[in-house]
Parts: structure tokens; sequence; C-alpha cells
């Protein structure tokens, strides 16, 4: 009688060795059980939704949820006028009241939490949902988009976030080109090993 062996994984199981006779007999199976880490994708997006196809992309890679931030009161006037007033907002650390989420932080293990760059930091809607949450014992994944001006952004960020109780994990940064638009700068493979990394983060 032959009998093999090998290892695979999946997203509740991790089994070291599975065994089988020639005949396809399960002889044994030796492994243990993984707890399955739920992720959400949080991301705020204002402009040409640059951040917002980030987003969507890297939910769509590591199966996670997608929850998108809205203010109560949406920014309104032309974009010179969002601009400046976004230049108070972040001078003051102002934070906005946000619309009522749809899905619940408790129920993740691990929150990837997207945001534009607004005068050097993250945009204020940004700040108001990590100021709302307690992230004790969550990895929380901050990224970025920019136009070539990243600023102090993801710092900001890891400095809340760890306030909040999160460990702070793979942070990125997307940039776009210096016009405003959406053309990708940062390069597709470096996304793409960025976006790989998050499902197996523990």
């Amino acid at each position: 009688m032959s009998v093999f062996a090998y290892s695979f994984k999946n997203r509740s199981w991790d089994i070291a060795a599975v065994r089988f006779s020639a005949s396809g007999q399960l002889l044994s199976a030796i492994g243990r059980k993984v707890m399955e880490m739920k992720t959400l994708v949080v991301y705020y997006t204002w402009s040409n939704g640059n951040t917002e196809r980030i987003a969507r992309r890297l939910a769509q890679s590591c199966g996670g949820d997608l929850e998108a931030l809205q203010t109560a009161v949406r920014y309104e006037g032309s974009h010179q006028d969002v601009v400046e007033q976004a230049l108070e907002e972040t001078k003051k650390g102002f934070t906005p009241p946000l619309m009522p989420l749809k899905k619940k932080i408790r129920d993740y293990e691990v929150i990837v939490i997207g945001t534009p760059t607004w005068w050097y930091t993250m945009a204020p809607a940004v700040l108001s949902f990590i100021r709302s949450q307690d992230f004790t014992g969550k990895t929380v994944i901050p990224f970025m988009t920019n136009a070539g001006w990243p600023g102090h952004v993801i710092k900001d960020m890891t400095k809340e976030i760890e306030s909040r109780g999160g460990t702070v994990r793979d942070p990125f940064e997307v940039r776009f080109d210096s016009s405003g638009g959406s053309q990708l700068v940062t390069k597709e493979r470096e996304i793409l090993k960025w976006m790989e990394r998050i499902p197996a983060i523990r």
C-alpha cells in the first residue's frame, strides 16, 4: 500500500498533513482550526474617485467588505471653494459629523482605511471616523492617495489609529498624476504586491 502526504491552507483550516491510501481512502489529517479574519475596507472619496477606485480593488482582492464614509453635510460650491474650506478644516483638526455606518466595526479583525490627501494630511471625514472608533485588538492598514504631495498623511493616520488601540500594519501610498487626474503613477505591480499581502495578515 502506497501513501502520500501534502499540505494545504484555506480560510478556515490550516492543515499540516493529510494522508491517503493508494485507493484514495483518507487515513489521517493533522491540523488546527484557525480563526477566519474578516476584513473591512473603509474609505472616503470626494473629487475624482481615486481613493474609491483603490478601495474597491482591494476589497475584491482580499474578499473584504466595503464601507464608504459620507459627511452628514456634503461639501458644496466650486472645487476652489472646497479646497479653501478643506484648508481651514485641516488647520483646525475639524472632525465633521458622519452619516451612520452600515457595517459594525466590532465585527471585523482587520480594518483598511483609505483617504485622499487634503493639505498634506488625511481628509477630515477620515479623521472623524478614526477618532470615533475603538481599534483595540484590531489590525489597521492605512492607505492614502495623492497627486505627488504625500505630506504626512500616513504618519498622522498611524498616530491617531494607535491612540485608539489599533496595531498598524502595511501602510501604503498610491500616487496619481499631478494634474489631479486618474492616471496612476505608482507602478501596478507595487499595488498588486501590497494587495496580495492583505489576506495573509493575522
